[in-house]
């Protein structure tokens, strides 16, 4: 994979994220703040400001500068969290203009390792966690099984959406939604949706 493709889907993601911003608003409506829609959507306009920036860029500073981007302009606990997600894939590929499949798990590992220091949070807690942990699984399993990065993508996009919908099944123990405790019960977490939307957009572009 080349910048060139990281950028197209940097815009796929972005594009993504503005069409769905009320179902993750009405997610959010339900056990949060009723934000994450709008807060996703004016990180993706910054995303999508910041691309024309990058063209001549490596790699790694392409996902600095996104990180950046959307720390900027995303409120709330999903700012900082994409924000460092997309920062920790950064420091993995400096300097680097092309990307094979390992570099991208490589980079991919460290945005979840990155969420979860972040958050202190790990699987099994209604967060982004339960899309973005079975995706990373899923990706490894591919990669480690020579599958192309199309196919470990689109596998980990899998996984996400499934991830994303059994967190109706989990009580959650971090965040706004922890306030409602069993409450919470029965709604899916705008987190996790959003994770799997941006690995389904990655997928789809690749």
């Amino acid at each position: 994979m080349n910048t060139k493709k990281i950028l197209e889907i940097m815009k796929a993601i972005s594009e993504k994220i503005e069409e769905e911003k009320d179902t993750l608003t009405e997610l959010d409506n339900a056990i949060g703040d009723g934000d994450h829609g709008i807060n996703m959507a004016r990180g993706a306009k910054a995303v999508m400001e910041k691309i024309p920036l990058l063209i001549t860029k490596d790699s790694g500073a392409i996902f600095k500068g996104i990180g950046m981007a959307i720390v900027s302009s995303v409120g709330g606990a999903s700012g900082a969290l994409y924000g460092t997600a997309f920062m920790k894939a950064g420091d993995v590929l400096k300097g680097k203009m092309e990307l094979s499949p390992e570099d991208f798990l490589a980079a991919f590992s460290a945005s979840v390792t990155g969420i979860k220091t972040r958050g202190k949070s790990t699987i099994g807690e209604k967060t982004m966690l339960d899309a973005l942990c079975p995706a990373e699984r899923a990706m490894r399993e591919a990669i480690q099984a020579k599958k192309s990065l199309k196919d470990a993508l689109l596998a980990a996009a899998d996984e996400a959406e499934k991830g994303a919908e059994r967190t109706k099944d989990l009580i959650a123990t971090k965040g706004r939604a922890s306030y409602l405790g069993e409450r919470s019960l029965g709604h899916r977490d705008p987190g996790a949706v959003s994770s799997s939307f941006m690995l389904r957009a990655m997928a789809d572009t690749l």
